[in-house]
């Protein structure tokens, strides 16, 4: 067999063209039909038009369903929170009005009790937080996002007292402590 890059360009020129004309060849035989020509065709379309329709199917039956008269004009709204209802100010309530400490913007499992200064009743806790940054803490002093107060520091941990949401809107008390970390 020969290899036709050997050929001329002319030649394959030549080629391409005769092969393009067959394929144009066959193709033209089907584009070029008349109406007369696809009898079968246009007979099974006036045969499908002719045949009548399908019966469609018949509506269902609507139930009737029994109404229901909804009368609680005694009972409790169910869209109010009953719970909120404590106007007589009494448990534990954050202090609004306290200026925040540094403590107070880190949670409390990132604080780190690094060690102490002085002993007995004035002991003073040093408290590494999040930034880098190490802190003196004394009872009275707040950490934590849920307004610790700090009750008590002792050589191996800090005891505070947290408030948070009960659910209900009061609050409750909750013991925390921050112990020392072991180096």
């Amino acid at each position: 067999m020969r290899d036709l890059t050997d050929t001329p360009v002319h030649a394959r020129r030549l080629l391409t063209i005769a092969i393009a004309a067959l394929v144009l060849a066959g193709c033209s035989r089907g584009i070029t039909s008349t109406p007369g020509e696809a009898p079968n065709l246009e007979a099974w379309v006036a045969e499908v038009k002719a045949r009548p329709a399908p019966p469609l199917d018949p509506l269902p039956v609507m139930q009737q369903f029994e109404t229901f008269e909804y009368a609680a004009q005694g009972l409790r709204d169910p869209f109010s929170n009953a719970f909120t209802d404590r106007s007589n100010g009494s448990g534990p309530r954050p202090d609004s009005d306290r200026r925040k400490h540094t403590l107070e913007q880190f949670p409390l499992d990132s604080l780190d009790m690094v060690g102490t200064l002085g002993g007995g009743a004035g002991v003073v806790a040093l408290v590494m937080a999040p930034d880098k940054v190490t802190y003196r803490v004394q009872p009275g002093a707040y950490m934590g996002q849920s307004d610790g107060r700090v009750t008590a520091v002792f050589q191996d941990r800090i005891e505070l007292v947290e408030l948070v949401p009960d659910g209900a809107g009061g609050w409750l008390e909750r013991p925390a402590t921050v112990a020392l970390e072991d180096q």
